[in-house]
């Protein structure tokens, strides 16, 4: 399926989730969401130029086998961060203690069985119980339009993006790396 195509189906089902919740209100009816109600954006598979759209990165090249993609949704409005990863088909996963203030794993990584070897060759198993190893973590990163790379200061359920803004989830291993590197 093409980014495209994903952003449009992204865009039907939000219509049709609204439409269901609007059925269920006990409220007066409202009219379902036309077409022109919802924004259909399109997806490209790189990041977004000249400060652009949205930019969403994943960055997990610290793991062994581990890549990094970029994306960029072509918007001027305002964006939820759980709704561009959606848009872009990234998961994320909690942990059991903290829920999804805390990122555990991302599109499945690293997965429960892989072992991540930390600086001292001891291995480790992310198991998504309460806050991961301090050596092997997913951090949040925000980088303003035309400004530098620096941690979220909210999570993904109440971080907004505005046009120009990029996003980035980074695994960082033993330290590496520190911060995004695009």
């Amino acid at each position: 399926m093409t980014s495209t195509l994903r952003a449009v189906a992204a865009a039907a089902a939000s219509a049709a989730l609204l439409f269901a919740l609007a059925a269920c209100s006990s409220d007066a009816p409202e009219a379902a969401p036309t077409a022109s109600d919802t924004q259909a954006v399109q997806v490209s598979d790189e990041a977004c130029a000249d400060d652009a759209g949205i930019t969403v990165a994943v960055d997990a090249s610290a793991l062994e086998d581990g890549d990094s993609k970029s994306w960029c949704i072509e918007t001027d409005e305002t964006l939820a961060a759980a709704d561009a990863l959606t848009l872009v088909n990234v998961t994320t996963e909690g942990t059991e203690e903290y829920g999804d203030q805390v990122v555990c794993r991302v599109n499945g990584v690293p997965a429960e069985d892989q072992a991540i070897t930390a600086d001292d060759g001891s291995e480790y198993f992310e198991t998504c119980e309460s806050m991961p190893a301090a050596f092997a973590y997913w951090s949040l990163w925000i980088k303003p339009a035309e400004g530098e790379w620096g941690y979220a200061e909210e999570g993904l359920s109440t971080l907004e993006l505005e046009p120009g803004e990029g996003l980035e989830l980074l695994f960082t291993l033993n330290g590496e790396p520190a911060a995004p590197t695009s």
